[in-house]
């Protein structure tokens, strides 16, 4: 379960100083978030969700999609790594690293037992606050997808489709979810 670890003041830079032990660390205004390594199943969901994404973002020129691990920090007490995201090339080229990265236009975070609360309350409030132009939560197990955009007060929850554009680019990508999910539980 992602847990917030006791007392506040955590920052990027001691989070970051944290030894690699197969844990995911992060922290939100301050407060420490200690969660599992992930199941088979959700990443199996996060690579094929970067796959289409970087398919659908090839040849664009003005954006990238990563997963986690990955340093996404908003301010010097809030670092969060995202399952996947996507973010502007800088000058036309991938940042050099995560630092130089300015902002996300994409979150996605795949539900999992372990991370539910952390995904659905402090995280979507912060993609919301930083203006993260979409959050999606993805929930194998029910087949859908919750979609989060600044302001909104409650998800738009997508059992048939889900369709995304980014700026600049010439059609959107959309993603057939009951085929999606098909596939992935067929292996």
């Amino acid at each position: 379960m992602a847990m917030p670890s006791s007392g506040a003041g955590w920052t990027v830079e001691m989070v970051q100083a944290l030894p690699e032990d197969g844990q995911r660390y992060e922290v939100i205004d301050g407060e420490l978030i200690v969660s599992p390594s992930p199941s088979v199943l959700h990443q199996v969901v996060v690579s094929e969700l970067v796959a289409r994404l970087r398919a659908y973002l090839r040849g664009s020129r003005l954006a990238f999609a990563a997963a986690a691990p990955a340093d996404v920090a908003f301010s010097r007490d809030t670092l969060v790594q995202p399952d996947v995201f996507v973010a502007p090339l800088t000058d036309g080229r991938l940042p050099a690293n995560w630092a130089e990265m300015e902002r996300i236009i994409l979150a996605i975070e795949v539900h999992s037992p372990s991370t539910a609360r952390t995904d659905r309350g402090a995280k979507r409030r912060l993609y919301q606050r930083e203006g993260v132009r979409e959050y999606w939560i993805v929930d194998a197990d029910a087949g859908s997808f919750e979609r989060w955009r600044p302001g909104d007060l409650r998800p738009e929850i997508l059992l048939d489709r889900i369709t995304w554009q980014l700026d600049g680019a010439s059609a959107p990508l959309v993603i057939e979810l009951r085929e999606f999910f098909a596939e992935l539980l067929e292996g």
